[in-house]
């Protein structure tokens, strides 16, 4: 056995290079090794003592050896060699090999010492039989992981759903397969009863990227059109990415069925990390909760459910006076409204959509029509150009205070498509005025135009003086050229070319 020992130990400094799991018994089998070799150091003293007990301490650190070099031999094989050469069986075969292996030298030594291997096979037959009789469920359990790790049905890191359980697998053992929960709970599954019953590997499918299609469900009132629903929350789900959330297949919305008082809707996306499920179901849910606000959908409850406090005629008057108070004071904020009266900053307030945005989602799109402005109250937005080829300019940052600020006039006035994207940093609140509010007002004074032409020409002047450095007569035949073509293009947006 002299030249056992730098096989040993040239396995041994293999087998510290790997992860500290996969190193697992290689401190217990290096101090059997250990063992055995005092143990022969002990023999070969007794011996030249003469004493009776040489023999067997000699024999027994031989088999001390022999079982300490068969198990770093199997590690080295499996754990080194093997993945070297691509391939990874799983650590089943190594215990079966490994355990193979001490039978074999267990044989070999018993037939040294004179004993008959006949006998002893026979013999340990009847064991055997006995032992498997009386174990029925505990091997059942042995054969069931072991074919599950044969025929790879389950991997290391499967999110697997078992009756009521739902876990990642984190090991699968000779008895049993633990899972752990999002709950922080770890279930022991018998390998027996997922051998018997059926489980669901969530997330995997052959070809594909481990993701899992979520469903949220929504109830919305008869009075709204499905296609209006469904193009809703697909628009706030494919619009704004959602950490955990996969771009394909994109999130999409479906119409599951009408119920007696309502109609039930799902939103389903692709769920990329298993692991935190609930908190993205939470997200998407914002996402379609505040679209809701924006577009002026309510969810639909159950009419059965009786209340039992009810808002009186007054109240409720009371209540909408101070949210009309509140708009009027948003309207009077804005420098774009400054030349109105009191009544018709009312008028204006009256047509406010309250529309609020999460954190990432955009407001405004790059190329889009939309003939609505935004009354930003607060929250913080940042402007960014599209310059093509991938290329993305900030232009500056918008933010709700006590002054108020708005953005998008130009497509509530004029119609024209939207200069850049408007992509809310943090939560936001804005009211929204589209063509429609703002056209009463407009026709009722159409001198109103020319005021608000005026305002948007010297922005427009402002920014080109800023970012050119233009001189004081440039800017200023710069903002007569804006003024006319503004005027003009307003006029015929409203229909006032005759005002």
């Amino acid at each position: 056995m002299h030249f056992q020992l730098p096989l040993v130990m040239l396995g041994w400094m293999s087998l510290l290079r790997l992860k500290p799991v996969e190193r697992e018994g290689l401190t217990g089998s290096l101090l059997l090794y250990a063992m055995g070799l005092a143990g022969l150091l002990l023999s070969g003293f007794l011996h030249a003592l003469e004493a009776r007990t040489a023999g067997p301490a000699g024999e027994f650190s031989v088999l001390v050896l022999g079982l300490a070099s068969i198990r770093l031999g199997g590690m080295f094989l499996f754990r080194v060699l093997l993945p070297c050469a691509g391939l990874r069986p799983p650590r089943m075969v190594e215990d079966l090999a490994t355990f193979a292996g001490y039978i074999a030298w267990g044989m070999v030594r018993l037939s040294h010492l004179g004993l008959d291997l006949g006998s002893i096979v026979t013999t340990s037959a009847i064991i055997t039989a006995i032992i498997a009789f009386s174990l029925q469920e505990s091997l059942g359990n042995i054969l069931g992981g072991a074919t599950l790790q044969l025929e790879n049905s389950i991997h290391l890191g499967d999110w697997i759903k078992v009756d009521d359980v739902v876990g990642r697998v984190v090991d699968i053992r000779w008895r049993s397969t633990v899972v752990e929960t999002r709950n922080w709970e770890t279930a022991v599954i018998p390998n027996s009863t997922l051998m018997r019953n059926k489980f669901v590997i969530l997330g995997r499918r052959i070809g594909e990227p481990v993701q899992w299609r979520r469903w949220i469900y929504l109830n919305v009132s008869y009075d709204v059109t499905p296609r209006r629903v469904i193009q809703t929350v697909e628009d706030a789900l494919r619009r704004a990415r959602i950490p955990h959330v996969a771009m394909e297949p994109e999130p999409n919305c479906v119409l599951l069925g009408i119920k007696e008082n309502t109609v039930e809707y799902a939103a389903r996306y692709w769920l990329t990390d298993l692991a935190v499920d609930d908190p993205t179901d939470s997200a998407v849910r914002e996402r379609i909760f505040a679209a809701f606000q924006r577009a002026g959908l309510k969810f639909a409850f159950d009419e059965r459910i009786v209340h039992l406090i009810q808002s009186g005629e007054e109240q409720d008057a009371r209540t909408q006076r101070r949210d009309l108070e509140q708009r009027i004071g948003i309207v009077r904020q804005i420098e774009l409204f400054a030349g109105l009266t009191d009544a018709e900053r009312e008028g204006i307030a009256r047509h406010l959509v309250y529309a609020p945005f999460l954190a990432g989602e955009t407001i405004t799109r790059q190329g889009d029509v939309a003939h609505w402005l935004y009354l930003q109250v607060s929250g913080e937005a940042e402007v960014v150009l599209d310059a093509g080829n991938g290329q993305k300019r900030s232009l500056g940052t918008i933010r709700g205070g006590a002054n108020g600020d708005f953005f998008g006039e130009m497509g509530m006035l004029t119609g024209a498509p939207r200069s850049a994207n408007v992509i809310a940093v943090t939560d936001v609140e804005c009211y929204r005025l589209d063509k429609q509010g703002f056209e009463q007002t407009l026709k009722a004074r159409p001198a109103i135009a020319e005021e608000i032409s005026l305002l948007m020409a010297q922005r427009k002047a402002d920014l080109a003086s800023a970012q050119d450095e233009l001189s004081q007569a440039a800017r200023q035949r710069l903002l007569e050229e804006s003024r006319g073509e503004l005027l003009h293009r307003i006029r015929r947006f409203f229909n006032l070319e005759g005002a």
